[in-house]
């Protein structure tokens, strides 16, 4: 599969999709997806490679049931997620679960419902070993103390992160195990999103592996995701074209060190899904102002918060006029708080009643959605195969009244 590859979406008409379904709306592209997961699973050369999607990305219940099809399984963070995983067909020894700081009755749901469970502190480690002994798997989530994501609300290898054990814990952890004979089956490590340098992931593969050693029955290492993408043009991604044959030669030696084949793990959320999903929105307002013009959507940060939220950019396209000549623009949301989509950005001359497209809208973009100014949630639609299937329906008052009890004053 080539670069040139024509997408899902670019064999459907956006603008009638907004007709169709209304306007703001997400779109999903299925082949941009299985794109996304040949290009990685075709990056690495060992004997077991396993593809967890990091699901917090995206979990409609579509999305899940298709990257499973791909040869996925499925890392979730909450009872929630699992849930939901099992609720689109996924087998629970399919999942895997890697929360942080959840209570045990969580970890104990969990477990009874049969999912690969990774534990990230000393304290749940003792519980499960009181409760469990030997009789389940676990994995252990290692703080490796490496800052290696490009922006630190998306850093979590750090050593003031709060998320894993760190490595200078594990004599304690070593000592816990040993006495209920806990049966750790993988160890795991993430340093989160937009990794970049091959050589820095090297460093904390070499940390992993040194821990390792102290564990004699582990059948994978999990490697954790933060792939990076490109936001705009030019922008510097992870070269899998690097990183796959240094991690492949070196996992493959480390092999051989412990004397047997172990499974080789990541956990892509973004990689999979965040370039196939467009947030489209009709302009309501062209407003000149004396020193810009804003461009006011029927969307905001309640649909789209990562602008606000970790100043990520978002390409900006008119779909609606996408050969016009490029005017500087405002680009901001009607919800009453100041959310700026983008400050002074050349985009095709817009009009109101044109449509925007937001790209690399797949992934944290649905999922952070809320309900502010009481705006109800936008309808998701996934391109498969050329044909537009509604996913996710557009949510109406009755939606967000609902529990909701009025007192009898």
């Amino acid at each position: 599969m080539s670069n040139s590859a024509p997408y899902s979406i670019q064999r459907v008409n956006p603008i009638e999709l907004c007709k169709k379904y209304d306007s703001p709306l997400y779109v999903y592209d299925a082949d941009k997806i299985a794109y996304q997961y040949e290009k990685l699973t075709s990056a690495f050369d060992v004997k077991t490679l396993k593809i967890k999607y990091a699901c917090k990305a995206l979990t409609n219940l579509s999305i899940l049931k298709y990257i499973h099809k791909l040869g996925a399984d499925i890392d979730t963070v909450s009872i929630q997620e699992i849930q939901l995983a099992m609720k689109s067909g996924i087998a629970p020894k399919n999942i895997f679960y890697t929360p942080n700081g959840v209570s045990f009755d969580e970890m104990q749901q969990a477990i009874e419902l049969g999912v690969f469970v990774n534990v990230d502190n000393i304290s749940t480690l003792e519980k499960l070993g009181e409760k469990y002994g030997s009789s389940i798997p676990v994995c252990l989530r290692i703080n490796p103390h490496i800052l290696a994501g490009g922006n630190l609300k998306i850093s979590t290898g750090h050593i003031n992160a709060k998320f894993g054990i760190s490595i200078h814990q594990m004599n304690e952890v070593l000592d816990i195990v040993n006495k209920y004979g806990i049966d750790v089956q993988a160890l795991q490590q993430h340093t989160g999103s937009d990794l970049l340098d091959a050589d820095v992931f090297l460093k904390v593969a070499e940390i992993l592996f040194d821990t390792a050693k102290k564990f004699k029955n582990l059948k994978a290492l999990d490697f954790g995701g933060g792939f990076k993408v490109p936001y705009k043009e030019g922008d510097i991604t992870t070269n899998l074209d690097d990183l796959g044959p240094k991690i492949s030669n070196r996992f493959n030696a480390f092999c051989e060190e412990y004397g047997k084949e172990l499974e080789l793990w990541f956990e892509p959320g973004k990689f999979l899904v965040s370039e196939s999903g467009y947030l489209l929105a009709s302009v309501n307002v062209v407003k000149p102002t004396p020193t810009t013009t804003f461009i006011q959507l029927d969307t905001g940060l309640n649909h789209l918060i990562r602008p606000m939220f970790y100043d990520a950019y978002h390409h900006i396209t008119n779909i609606s006029n996408p050969n016009a000549e490029k005017k500087i623009y405002s680009v901001v949301g009607y919800i009453c708080e100041t959310d700026t989509f983008a400050w002074e950005r050349p985009v095709e001359e817009i009009r109101e009643g044109d449509i925007l497209a937001f790209h690399n809208a797949g992934a944290y973009a649905i999922m952070m959605a809320s309900n502010y100014n009481s705006r109800p949630r936008p309808a998701e639609v996934l391109i498969y195969e050329g044909k537009d299937y509604l996913i996710r329906e557009r949510e109406t008052l009755e939606d967000l009244m609902k529990g909701q009890t009025i007192v009898d004053f």
